[in-house]
């Protein structure tokens, strides 16, 4: 079975279905992850950057946040929507998988709260798409992550944007653009249970 290649039917989309112009709610895990995928989308749709993490402990939290405001603030590559941490709807959502492996069950129940909130807001806010970084991470699944997000989209009326930021040298890319920007880089995805390992 072929993998589908993401990253070109986010292209088509924009290119042949009337994408360009539309307004993107960009849901972001951190600054770096963000570079890349900006530089790519700038220009074709109009951007928002929405921060919601609440699998980030609350210290890395607060530094990742600045550190996106930061480049937004240098680059003006998007706007930027703020929202509550609400740490505790994270630890509520993976109770009992705290145990799991980095990439296993728990993640999937982390991306579908997080893109989950991103579509949400989406809809009661006028965007006509939504899409995530989480896909620039050599580490993450993007076709889980686009499965997942594609469900959360049609459950509140908004449109998904396929992506798979990593192609193309992206995530190359997001390391040196991290680096022009003297972005402040994580080692680990942010959440306790992850933390070292």
């Amino acid at each position: 079975m072929n993998a589908i290649d993401y990253n070109k039917k986010m292209f088509e989309e924009i290119q042949k279905n009337g994408a360009a112009g539309k307004k993107l709610l960009l849901h972001a895990c951190c600054a770096p992850c963000s570079t890349a995928c900006l530089e790519r989308l700038k220009g074709l749709m109009d951007i928002t950057v929405l921060f919601y993490n609440p699998n980030i402990e609350t210290e890395e939290y607060m530094k990742r946040k600045a550190e996106i405001v930061r480049f937004l603030s240098e680059t003006g590559w998007a706007d930027f929507l703020d929202c509550d941490h609400q740490k505790e709807a994270y630890y509520a959502a993976v109770k009992g998988l705290e145990g799991e492996r980095e990439g296993g069950a728990r993640c999937a129940v982390c991306f579908k709260l997080r893109l989950s909130f991103t579509a949400q807001t989406a809809a009661q806010n006028g965007f006509d798409y939504i899409a995530t970084t989480l896909t620039v991470s050599p580490l993450k699944n993007a076709q889980l992550i686009n499965s997942i997000g594609q469900e959360c989209a049609q459950r509140y009326g908004v449109k998904w944007l396929p992506c798979d930021f990593k192609k193309g040298n992206g995530y190359l890319r997001s390391c040196q653009l991290s680096k022009e920007h003297g972005l402040y880089r994580q080692n680990y995805c942010g959440c306790i249970f992850s933390k070292g390992t």
